[in-house]
């Protein structure tokens, strides 16, 4: 037993969801699946029962989930104390899965001009002190300093039949394979751009996240539907704009009005507000 594996235990018991588990860790299904099967060996007890939306857990995941928060906990306690210096500040940034990563690596290279001594730790998804996510997933109390927007694009292999083309019409789209991500909000907005056309869509492959979706697209599986920035980080895509599609989102920092007590993310706040 090793904090990765308490890791993935912690995250499949709060999000009861293998899928959504693995999104958070940044981790694919079977080897979050097959972490899991190797802690309940080791533990000589079953941690959680599969059911056919998400998992149940079971009296022995119960038991066992406030202790592995707590080693987890020292553990991180342990690598500040041996990492940390006194002059240092420190700040964990959550980090939502569907972020292109060019543009994170934007947004942390001002943030390390920012805050000078920055001890910086990422976090995956809704954690930390703050958070880059979408406008559209911030908590009633956050608040949203904007950092970039970003248009909807079909994203192809550059070999595509419809690659080459500036623009295309939902009719144009029959016929073609599509990668399909319903658990994703764009999915319904993308299906009412699409019209009556949306009906007659072929699927070739379903994916939990839009980070997946640019990686089906960018290994030929089809055409997805995804923000511009996640297309950026593989170059293998081409982006095609859909006609009369003004579908975008914004990007920026989510924080709590009090997390701004803590000095890194009130000068991460102003630098990025000033760049």
């Amino acid at each position: 037993m090793d904090i990765r594996s308490l890791k993935a235990f912690i995250a499949v018991f709060e999000e009861r969801n293998i899928t959504q588990a693995s999104a958070r860790l940044y981790l694919s299904q079977p080897a979050l699946s097959a972490t899991i099967r190797q802690l309940e060996q080791e533990l000589g007890a079953e941690l959680f029962q599969r059911q056919p939306r998400g998992v149940d857990v079971t009296d022995a995941a119960r038991l066992l989930y406030p202790e592995a928060r707590r080693l987890v906990e020292e553990a991180e306690g342990l690598k500040q104390l041996f990492r940390g210096r006194q002059d240092c500040l420190p700040l964990t940034l959550g980090v939502a899965a569907d972020l292109g990563q060019a543009d994170v690596a934007r947004v942390l290279t001002a943030a390390y001009r920012a805050v000078d001594g920055l001890l910086l730790e990422l976090a995956a998804g809704c954690a930390g002190d703050a958070r880059l996510d979408e406008d559209a997933r911030r908590c009633e109390d956050e608040l949203f300093l904007p950092l970039w927007e970003e248009d909807y694009v079909l994203a192809m292999r550059a070999d595509a039949p419809l690659a080459a083309q500036p623009w295309l019409r939902p009719a144009q789209l029959l016929g073609q394979d599509l990668i399909a991500c319903p658990e994703h909000s764009s999915h319904q907005r993308f299906a009412s751009l699409l019209g009556a056309a949306a009906r007659e869509l072929a699927v070739a492959a379903r994916c939990a996240t839009l980070n997946q979706a640019a990686t089906l697209a960018a290994a030929g599986a089809g055409i997805a539907f995804i923000p511009r920035g996640l297309a950026k980080d593989h170059p293998e895509l081409r982006c095609v704009r859909l006609d009369q599609a003004e579908l975008s989102r914004r990007v920026g920092l989510c924080y709590a009005p009090d997390a701004l007590a803590k000095p890194a993310l009130a000068r991460l706040k102003q630098g990025l507000a000033a760049s």
